[in-house]
């Protein structure tokens, strides 16, 4: 495991994991759960770096049943979604907390929004800087480099930092 970046607590049987056991990936996704012959089996949970988790019933390594639960609490349903349709297009958090007062924004589902850093945006699960074309976790560690399809949809559709003046300039 020390070549792939991957790491593991846990019990072993016949020098494969095997028992109650965590597995962190190189990408801080971690399992905690029941492991069976070096594989995921039984019930266990992937948390995410972005605070998700995934809870599931596992067999030979692939789940067999599970639900998604996003960071703020939303769980996700594959059938009769209503969050964030073309009928209602509140953030979670409104739905839970209600609506702010008029003329009061809540540009994100987190509240207070992350500040973005200058000439970036904000893609989903980091910060995308547009000239080195690297996206970063909100915690500044490197997560991917974007091809052109997805920086094109990153400045054309994700929320940016200001790095313009706006409003009235008087004249010189």
């Amino acid at each position: 495991m020390e070549f792939t970046g991957s790491s593991y607590k846990g019990t072993f049987k016949h020098g494969r994991m095997e028992g109650d056991g965590q597995y962190t990936f190189p990408t801080e996704t971690r399992y905690v759960g029941e492991i069976k012959d070096g594989m995921f089996h039984g019930k266990g949970v992937l948390f995410f770096p972005n605070g998700g988790k995934y809870e599931g019933t596992w067999e030979k390594g692939i789940s067999k049943q599970g639900k998604y639960v996003f960071s703020d609490g939303l769980e996700y349903l594959d059938k009769d979604w209503d969050y964030c349709d073309g009928y209602d297009r509140r953030f979670y958090t409104e739905r839970c907390n209600g609506l702010k007062p008029a003329g009061v924004s809540q540009l994100t589902n987190l509240d207070p929004p992350r500040v973005i850093p200058d000439g970036c945006y904000d893609c989903g699960d980091g910060f995308y800087d547009p000239y080195t074309r690297v996206i970063t976790d909100y915690e500044q560690h490197f997560l991917r480099t974007a091809d052109d399809c997805e920086h094109e949809w990153i400045t054309r559709s994700c929320r940016k930092s200001w790095d313009e003046i706006i409003g009235h300039l008087p004249d010189n």
